[in-house]
């Protein structure tokens, strides 16, 4: 599976509507601390089917 984009609106930290786009080979999500790189990864876990955005 391949993702493209994911658009987040109103998730946890992304409250105003953010778009990330995902280019193909690897990607890494890197920033200071409380900018949001794990509720961008829960927002993707929970796209896949987790139950709930929080593990």
């Amino acid at each position: 599976m391949h993702f493209q984009r994911l658009r987040l609106s109103g998730f946890k930290s992304f409250v105003d509507p953010t778009e990330f786009r995902i280019e193909p080979g690897v990607t890494g999500i890197v920033g200071p601390n409380g900018c949001g790189k794990s509720n961008l990864l829960e927002a993707l876990r929970w796209v896949m089917g987790a139950n709930s955005a929080k593990a």
